[in-house]
């Protein structure tokens, strides 16, 4: 029997629709929201001269500022994780009680405006506190010190980061760990081999975006801790001492390092479970 030519059936293709008019209206009111919050930036980037950039770097009060900033954000985005990612875990697993109230208050500095938490940290903190006073006892001095700028930086930041981690935690599927307790691994044992590796692409993100929201904070900081200054308090400074001008460079250096990290949190938040 003669074999028939393979054919094609007619493709398939769906008619082209124009969008309705509540879609066009969507998306205008969408676009107004996006250029209000591109616009600034892009404003602020673009008047960044070569030259200016460069002067940057030769200007030592900034790039102390930038080097203090980086440093106070990543010792107080290491102090988070050690305590936090714990806690996210916790929060992630079985009910216990008081599980709502706890993170309700990790989660409170979000919604607190940063110069009331300047002054609460200072209450606490202060040298005639009784935590504060303790802790100046044995050489811990937060006002007017970096570790000052620490706590502010971890205070404002811990709420992101045990958010994000707790739910890295929660999207991973439950019967992978007990699988791996079936096969004889401890609690412990299955945590490190199996639900930290999962989670640790989330985690890593709530890191990051912990990192940075460190690194722009200024309302607490300039509060607690206004000399040695961090880059978003010089910004002030010089804003508030010299006006305009002084302050788009250090501006737009800020940015830009708020960019890279953007950009890398946006590289992993895709696999943070929705």
């Amino acid at each position: 029997m003669p074999k028939l030519p393979l054919t094609h059936g007619p493709r398939m293709t769906m008619p082209f629709r124009p969008p309705d008019r509540s879609h066009l209206i969507l998306a205008f009111l969408g676009a107004i929201l996006v250029a209000f919050v591109a616009g600034p930036l892009l404003y602020l980037l673009l008047r960044a001269e070569p030259g200016s950039l460069r002067q940057a770097f030769t200007d030592r009060e900034l790039m102390a500022s930038i080097s203090l900033t980086l440093l106070a954000a990543t010792a107080a985005t290491l102090l988070g994780a050690l305590l936090g990612v714990p806690l996210a875990y916790l929060l992630a697993g079985r009910p216990f009680p008081g599980r709502t109230l706890i993170q309700g208050l990790v989660e409170l500095p979000i919604v607190i405006p940063h110069p009331v938490a300047g002054i609460a940290l200072l209450l606490f903190l202060g040298r005639h506190s009784a935590v504060g006073g303790a802790l100046g006892k044995i050489g811990l001095e937060f006002v007017s010190h970096v570790p000052g700028i620490v706590a502010a930086m971890l205070f404002v930041s811990v709420p992101i980061l045990v958010s994000g981690s707790r739910v890295a935690f929660a999207g991973i599927d439950p019967h992978l760990a007990r699988a791996a307790r079936s096969l004889g691994d401890s609690p412990g044992r299955c945590f490190r081999r199996v639900t930290l590796p999962l989670a640790s692409r989330g985690i890593l993100a709530a890191v990051s975006l912990a990192w940075a929201r460190a690194v722009s904070e200024f309302g607490a900081i300039v509060i607690l801790t206004y000399n040695p200054k961090v880059t978003s308090v010089l910004i002030f400074d010089r804003f508030t001492s010299f006006g305009l001008e002084a302050a788009i460079v250090p501006a737009i250096v800020l940015l830009l390092i708020a960019l890279a990290m953007f950009g890398l949190i946006r590289f992993l938040q895709p696999s943070i479970p929705q």
